[in-house]
């Protein structure tokens, strides 16, 4: 079966395997946000294994102490299918609603002959069925993204260039209503997506975005297909990946997958992509980095920072966000995370453990070629400077997964 991840290189998108980002701040309640002990009340890292033979979404439960946070394996729901073991960075193949009355969680499974989604409702940790698009949609070339909205979840086909549009009915349950053409001007598949109101974004991995209007549930191109900034300015070198989108929807955040570290801003308060903002690392220092192909990307609760997974140089950076401006400025980058290259060898998705303030830890999937694990950190941050501690806890074996490259935390962010 074929195994495919996103890995840098200056010559093309895709190298075959055989196994693969502030607003300056000084409240007291968000220093705070950053040093508090985890909640007493249960919170889940959730998984998508990808297994390549027997599938599931492991559940480990988020615990330890201030400074040492640890995860625990809880259980399993096994998806009865197949993932594939690897794919893009920054594509989200586990989510839910973000908002914390979510009832069901959502997985992908690339790797069946029929490429469906996976649902499992979060009461009972049941499998509440498996839902395929059409006929056509294909997801084993390198994955399906998927996010979810109050009332239709969107599913990116990787194989097939193509969203499906599913809606969400009681019980988890999903009902396929038809699926559109998604293809990168430069010929690339979804790489990375997010959803923010009736505002659907997508990178395409090949140095091209463009944003879909869903507001009648099917996505409709706003026209607004481009080459981004960052890979004009790098002679078609970097290529926008992972997405985020601010809280009210104003910009869409890029992570590119580039030799340095890069952040990509655009301004969607119009309804549409604006050019993007690149801030990378330049001869006189760092906006953002060092590291190595920051594509997966996440925004911190509060706005205040964005994180960004340097899946080739196994270490995460953390760059200040300004919610009200966009812009984009130095942070900081943790050191390779333990175990980098041996035994794993990219980091995948990166979350936040709170859902508010900073987030307080941040989990960071590892793939490996053979085994995979979850990475913790805590996060500290003054609004002027911050760090990124790995906990002694951290390098948790995801002893199910092929090839761990997505992970959620429940209860989610909201937004």
């Amino acid at each position: 079966m074929k195994k495919w991840l996103l890995a840098l290189s200056v010559c093309s998108l895709l190298l075959s395997s055989a196994a693969f980002a502030a607003n300056k701040s000084s409240s007291k309640s968000s220093s705070k946000s950053t040093k508090t002990k985890a909640p007493d009340s249960p919170i889940y890292v959730i998984t998508n294994d990808d297994g390549t033979f027997h599938n599931s979404l492991s559940f480990y439960t988020a615990g330890g102490t201030m400074g040492t946070p640890t995860l625990t394996f809880a259980f399993d729901t096994a998806t009865i299918a197949q993932g594939i073991g690897g794919g893009f960075f920054g594509l989200p193949r586990v989510n839910m609603l973000p908002d914390p009355s979510a009832q069901c969680v959502y997985a992908s499974d690339a790797g069946t002959t029929d490429s469906d989604i996976a649902a499992v409702t979060l009461s009972n940790h049941q499998l509440a069925g498996r839902f395929n698009g059409s006929a056509t949609d294909i997801g084993d070339a390198n994955g399906i993204g998927i996010v979810v909205g109050t009332n239709y979840l969107y599913a990116a086909y990787t194989g097939s260039n193509t969203i499906a549009t599913f809606a969400i009915q009681a019980g988890c349950q999903l009902s396929f209503l038809d699926d559109v053409a998604a293809a990168g001007l430069n010929g690339g598949s979804v790489a990375g997506m997010a959803l923010h109101g009736n505002m659907l974004v997508v990178a395409y991995g090949d140095g091209s975005i463009e944003s879909f209007n869903v507001a009648n549930g099917l996505p409709m191109s706003n026209g607004d297909a481009q080459n981004s900034t960052g890979y004009v300015n790098s002679l078609n070198i970097f290529f926008p990946e992972g997405v985020d989108i601010t809280q009210d929807g104003h910009y869409a955040v890029f992570g590119d997958s580039s030799i340095a570290t890069v952040v990509e801003v655009s301004d969607i308060s119009s309804g549409s992509l604006s050019p993007t903002t690149a801030y990378t690392v330049g001869a006189h220092g760092s906006a953002v980095g060092p590291g190595v192909n920051s594509g997966s990307i996440r925004l911190s609760p509060d706005q205040t920072m964005v994180f960004l997974g340097n899946s080739d140089g196994g270490s995460v950076a953390a760059a200040f966000f300004d919610a009200r401006t966009g812009k984009v400025r130095g942070g900081c980058t943790s050191p390779a995370l333990a175990g980098f290259y041996n035994p794993w060898a990219f980091t995948g998705s990166v979350i936040t453990r709170d859902t508010t303030g900073t987030g307080g830890v941040l989990y960071v999937a590892e793939y490996g070629f053979v085994g995979s694990y979850i990475g913790i950190l805590n996060i500290a941050s003054d609004g002027s400077n911050c760090t990124l501690t790995e906990s002694a806890a951290s390098e948790v074996p995801a002893s199910l997964s092929d090839g761990l490259l997505s992970i959620a935390v429940y209860p989610p962010r909201s937004f």
